[in-house]
């Protein structure tokens, strides 16, 4: 099974925009399917709020799993 890092929809903000939640999910897996863990958040309304755990990240990617193309743009404006 191909574990992926990717975004998940989680709710709107006030500004009518989604909320999204950083998760490991599997691959094949619909954009509101079963997590297998919540890696962060993200809100695009507020262009600088993102919370991610990188050592979570981290112990994901050194187990095989992939990130996304967005949530590898996250990862570098975090650093």
């Amino acid at each position: 099974m191909e574990v992926r890092i990717r975004l998940q929809k989680a709710g709107k903000s006030s500004n009518k925009t989604y909320n999204y939640r950083i998760v490991a999910m599997p691959q094949r897996e619909g954009r509101d399917g079963r997590t297998m863990d919540i890696l962060g958040y993200y809100d695009p309304a507020k262009k600088s709020f993102y919370q991610v755990k990188k050592d979570k990240i981290e112990a994901w990617v050194a187990k095989g799993a992939q990130l996304s193309n967005t949530v590898k743009s996250l990862l570098k404006k975090a650093k």
